[in-house]
């Protein structure tokens, strides 16, 4: 799924994705690696795995935020690719990814399974997080009940999977899974239109077609119904879920 990102806004107000995904660092073992960050979006991740020592790039299928990416870190390479059918001039020690794979189709995870497979030397470490089995269900239950209340239908735009699914599609695709957790992570949101920003950065493909007025009745419905649910202490908090794993590619 490729969209159009307001990376100004993304990177100043939705720098969490990017806070939380630092300790996924720590998963990766080794120093001086070549590492890939697979949907590196602005590089704030390359660029700490850079200063962690590793031979680190980036790679995204965002124009917008791989602009900002070289403007912030033109030391750094950076490459624009779809995840899904990437391929590099050189295998790394590691591929790492984070906040990326919900974006990608379940039926298209087999082939990005394949090309990151192809990415790694053998013992290579596939290290990665993303939205797991209940994300932000909360949110996209509210929005599903506001799309039906005006005769629309809402389809679900991200993949969000079991552990067990995901880490069977690994070793269907080669891998031995070393490590794999499913964590709760209530995320706070900034401002008081937290929430509704929040959708109108990331659930877009649903509201495609509709008028901006609709879109945003829609937007304001689902927030007034999650308000009692999410909004505490004069904060919106989203109700993040996420898969997190490691799993490395065979000698």
């Amino acid at each position: 799924m490729n969209i159009e990102w307001d990376a100004e806004k993304y990177t100043r107000d939705f720098s969490f994705v990017s806070q939380y995904g630092s300790s996924l660092l720590d998963w990766i073992d080794g120093e001086n690696l070549a590492v890939l960050d697979l949907g590196c979006g602005s590089g704030v991740l390359t660029k700490a795995l850079a200063e962690r020592g590793h031979d680190a790039e980036g790679l995204d299928a965002s124009a917008e935020l791989l602009q900002a990416a070289r403007a912030s870190y033109p030391e750094l390479r950076f490459t624009q690719a779809d995840a899904v059918r990437f391929q590099t001039n050189r295998t790394f020690d590691a591929v790492f990814s984070n906040a990326v794979l919900h974006w990608i189709e379940r039926e298209k995870q087999p082939q990005l399974i394949a090309h990151v497979f192809d990415a790694l030397k053998p013992g290579g470490q596939f290290v990665f997080e993303f939205g797991g089995y209940g994300n932000n269900a909360r949110i996209h239950d509210a929005l599903r009940r506001a799309f039906e209340a005006r005769n629309r239908t809402y389809v679900m735009p991200f993949y969000f999977p079991k552990i067990g699914e995901y880490t069977s599609l690994l070793e269907q695709g080669g891998f031995l899974v070393r490590s794999a957790l499913l964590l709760d992570r209530p995320t706070k949101l900034t401002g008081e239109d937290g929430l509704c920003d929040w959708i109108r950065m990331f659930v877009k493909t649903p509201f495609e077609g509709l008028s901006q007025t609709l879109a945003e009745e829609i937007i304001q419905s689902a927030a007034a119904e999650l308000n009692a649910a999410l909004y505490h202490d004069r904060n919106w908090y989203a109700d993040y879920v996420r898969l997190r794993c490691k799993a490395v590619k065979p000698f």
